[in-house]
């Protein structure tokens, strides 16, 4: 199904959305399950589809991650997190605590910041809005750390130490280094060496 999509009426007031907006429009059937989107402070955003080299990494690190997560965590792919009462975003990979979903399994609850240890994007054509909004957005709401993982230009952002709308540390790192996070222990790989 296509959805049609418009571009905002910049200067003028819109109608901001919340995740309760969401979930009764999921209910009665104004979002379809296909629809794919995030709710960004209140505006929702439709995400595009994703390319093969998006896909390619995406699905690379998945693997590496779910080698390496210890009891306790688990790997959630495109996993809806519930940042604020108006966010909610599905990033392409996070670790999360494995608590979050052993709760009812047909209830709507989501991961929220402090439940995330690792937040990954893998950015093709969106890298921009990555490093940009979504760091930010992702600082604001205290996610301990966040990687943009460029697919095309095969380099990873890696953002630590969330201070209000920034980071404490942004580096960029290229393919052949070594990446890890320390809330994820014993994973670690190189961008090279993925599919």
């Amino acid at each position: 199904m296509t959805v049609a999509v418009t571009r905002g009426a910049e200067g003028f007031p819109r109608r901001a959305f919340t995740v309760d907006d969401i979930r009764l429009m999921i209910e009665v059937g104004l979002i379809g399950p296909e629809e794919n989107f995030e709710l960004i402070e209140g505006e929702i955003v439709p995400m595009r589809a994703k390319s093969v080299a998006h896909d390619r990494v995406k699905n690379s690190l998945n693997l590496a991650l779910a080698r390496a997560v210890g009891p306790g965590l688990y790997v959630g792919i495109e996993a809806t997190v519930q940042l604020a009462r108006d966010v909610l975003v599905e990033p392409d990979l996070c670790v999360i605590a494995q608590s979050v979903y052993d709760a009812d399994p047909k209830s709507f609850a989501q991961p929220r910041a402090e439940d995330v240890r690792l937040l990954i994007e893998v950015a093709v054509s969106s890298t921009a809005y990555d490093r940009k909004v979504k760091a930010r957005l992702y600082a604001r709401h205290g996610i301990r750390e966040y990687w943009v993982i460029d697919a095309a230009e095969r380099v990873t952002v890696v953002h630590t130490g969330p201070a209000g709308d920034g980071w404490a540390s942004v580096v960029t790192r290229p393919a052949e280094a070594m990446l890890a996070c320390a809330a994820v222990p014993g994973f670690a790989f190189r961008l090279a060496d993925l599919g």
